[in-house]
């Protein structure tokens, strides 16, 4: 059939009616001929500026080339040049504000959609059983990462391509850090896709110890004096969740989205075959606008609850993805917009039973240069719920910064390093993702672990 070049090849995706019920995959991606017809309307353009919107800097224009004569292989070799998760990032990348928002062709018409034609590539060769090309020979160096998230998957993928021998240290009990506790089943399968890309990367050579909590099991300074690690990454993200400081945070039914999120994907609370406790809720509220509030919410909605997403600014504002808040809405979501929680009503025995809310108006734009929520006078009501989920973002756990001598930290208590190269305080000691910059992006930590590999790299080889 002939391809419209202006317009996208359509993705296919479950309906929001039956979807809602059940938490496979929202979206079903490309087939071949769909990917070969979606890349045949990239324009190959030689100073590629989608190249430049992309945080690992993958070679798009000669992937989707790949595509379009039909050979998926050596697309795939090509992206696995750059990026360890490629079956991740099609899924979860904000493309539209990376490389698609760089792309010539959206200019007059549709982006290509890169984001689309990445996970195909990375599906097909997941079910073709093609791996990532590991190195010749080892250089005798080891370099030690903690953390099995997405800057610690990449920096270990990157040192062991160039020849270190490279060992992971994961807290939990299953590696994938928030790409297995965090995002949900519905939109990052955990077997078929982060299982695969944890594979992908063992397949590099890196191992991976699990149940290892660095500042407990052992230290930093430990790795690197009795345990003959020559550079340390530390990759260990944002796990300790922050809350409003409200009335009645503390009743019983009030979840961090942190919690909520962890039980249901790590631990699967979803299946009827798993032992997890989690409150299902009839009635829940869910306070936040970005990815992860869109996350509990759909999650919420899935185990069998009316779902309201409470945000103090207007719809223009919400950080959340378009994507996210377009399938939150046609599940039947409610957004309360302009909406700010002022406490959470508990009845007698302890349990959540409403949150008084406030009506919002947009004011002066603010440090952040969004407009600020100001408080309208007498405007307060009250939503009855039995279950509040908290999705006001996270920072670093302090353990790593406090049990380390020489790790500096900023107010936040994220470590303070080198965007450039990942470099910290102390020497031989490297880190990026969350643990730097607070929750931020999957692939934006992936470029965070890609830059420390570099300086990683650097470090060594002049040593």
């Amino acid at each position: 059939m002939a391809v419209d070049v202006l317009k996208r090849v359509p993705v296919r995706e479950q309906d929001p009616k039956v979807r809602a019920k059940n938490f496979e995959e929202v979206c079903l991606g490309y087939n071949k001929e769909e990917a070969v017809d979606e890349a045949t309307r990239c324009l190959g353009c030689k100073n590629a500026k989608c190249v430049t919107g992309c945080p690992v800097s993958i070679d798009i224009p000669s992937f989707i080339s790949k595509v379009k004569e039909g050979n998926i292989e050596e697309a795939y070799h090509i992206i696995s040049e750059y990026s360890a998760l490629p079956a991740v990032c099609g899924r979860v990348c904000p493309q539209e504000s990376q490389c698609e928002s760089k792309c010539i062709r959206g200019i007059k018409g549709e982006a290509v959609s890169i984001g689309k034609l990445e996970r195909f590539v990375a599906d097909w060769a997941r079910e073709n059983s093609i791996k990532p090309k590991k190195a010749e020979s080892l250089n005798g160096k080891k370099v030690a990462v903690i953390g099995s998230g997405p800057a610690g998957l990449t920096c270990a993928g990157d040192l062991a391509k160039a020849g270190y021998d490279v060992t992971i240290f994961e807290a939990l009990h299953e590696a994938g850090g928030v790409l297995s506790y965090g995002i949900p089943e519905f939109r990052l399968p955990k077997q078929t896709v982060v299982a695969s890309e944890v594979e992908n990367v063992k397949a590099l050579g890196v191992k991976i110890e699990t149940n290892v909590v660095i500042g407990k099991s052992t230290t930093i300074d430990e790795l690197l004096t009795e345990e003959g690690f020559d550079a340390v990454f530390v990759g260990s993200g944002a796990g300790l969740p922050k809350f409003m400081g409200i009335p009645g945070e503390n009743a019983n039914g009030v979840f961090s989205a942190n919690e909520y999120l962890t039980r249901s994907n790590l631990m699967k609370a979803f299946k009827d075959d798993y032992a997890t406790p989690i409150a299902g809720g009839k009635k829940v509220a869910v306070v936040g606008g970005g990815n992860v509030a869109m996350d509990a919410a759909r999650t919420a909605l899935r185990l069998g609850a009316e779902v309201h997403i409470v945000y103090r600014r207007s719809e223009a504002e919400l950080p959340a993805r378009v994507e996210e808040v377009h399938h939150a809405k046609e599940e039947g979501i409610i957004f309360d917009l302009l909406t700010n929680p002022k406490q959470i009503l508990v009845d007698d025995n302890g349990w959540v039973k409403g949150i008084e809310v406030v009506k919002m108006e947009l004011g002066e734009p603010d440090a952040s240069g969004r407009r600020r929520p100001v408080e309208v006078a007498g405007s307060e009501y009250v939503i009855d719920v039995d279950t509040v989920i908290m999705s006001l973002g996270t920072s670093p756990n302090p353990l790593i910064s406090s049990t380390t001598e020489g790790l500096e930290v900023n107010k936040w208590k994220c470590i303070i390093a080198d965007e450039e190269n990942g470099k910290t305080t102390k020497e031989g000691v490297y880190a990026g993702g969350d643990a730097v910059t607070g929750a931020a992006t999957v692939i934006l930590a992936m470029g965070a672990g890609k830059a420390a590999a570099k300086g990683i790299d650097e470090f060594l080889q002049n040593k």
